[in-house]
């Protein structure tokens, strides 16, 4: 009959010099209410740590999500706000160009007359002032100037003329030592350019919404 074979308990193992060389920990089999005490201390204590670290990590994450958010809010909000600059400055020209229209329809004589004032001072020693205007105002236009004339002192001659290559309210002045001139349509369109390239230079880098 064979013998069983006997398992190897790990008891302590001796040198050849008897001393000794391995010694099982021993088990504490009793344990007092101290150190139940201190044993669920311990482990509350590390889990205590461990929910408190994985906190801190969803917190750090959550608080990286809210910010990535609030950026792309703010860029989206920069660009409808550069949208609605540039809306408003587009209807803001509209608006102004139809009241100059209205205004030039009814008084087109006003900018030649506000010129001839703006150019007393270089045109008061000259002999005579040339004016054309488009035809149906050469009537009209020659009685405001002399009436300006009168106003600033102005002893010379001024000549109106009949241009039919004159838009309505446009005229050119010609004294002689200098010229002016006033196109309305070209006027508008070099304000509707200075409009669009100062929109297209500020782009989305305006004075922001929020501080």
């Amino acid at each position: 009959m064979d013998t069983p074979h006997r398992k190897f308990g790990f008891d302590t193992v001796f040198d050849d010099r008897g001393g000794v060389a391995y010694a099982p920990p021993r088990v504490k089999k009793n344990f007092t209410a101290e150190d139940v005490e201190a044993a669920r201390a311990e482990g509350y204590q590390q889990g205590e740590r461990s929910a408190v670290v994985q906190a801190e990590r969803e917190a750090a994450q959550a608080l990286a999500d809210v910010a990535h958010a609030v950026q792309q809010a703010f860029s989206a909000l920069s660009a409808v706000a550069h949208e609605h600059r540039e809306g408003s400055a587009q209807l803001a020209l509209a608006c102004a160009r139809k009241i100059a229209d209205a205004a030039l329809r009814h008084f087109p004589e006003a900018p030649i007359v506000a010129a001839l004032e703006s150019l007393a001072r270089e045109v008061e020693a000259q002999p005579r002032i040339f004016v054309r205007v488009s035809p149906e105002l050469e009537e009209r236009t020659q009685q405001a100037l002399e009436n300006v004339a009168t106003q600033i002192g102005y002893q010379g001659q001024i000549v109106a003329r009949a241009d039919g290559a004159m838009a309505p309210a446009a005229f050119t002045f010609d004294w002689g030592d200098g010229r002016a001139a006033f196109d309305p349509q070209g006027a508008a369109e070099r304000v509707a350019e200075a409009l669009e390239a100062a929109i297209a230079a500020e782009g989305l880098h305006a004075e922001p919404m929020f501080s």
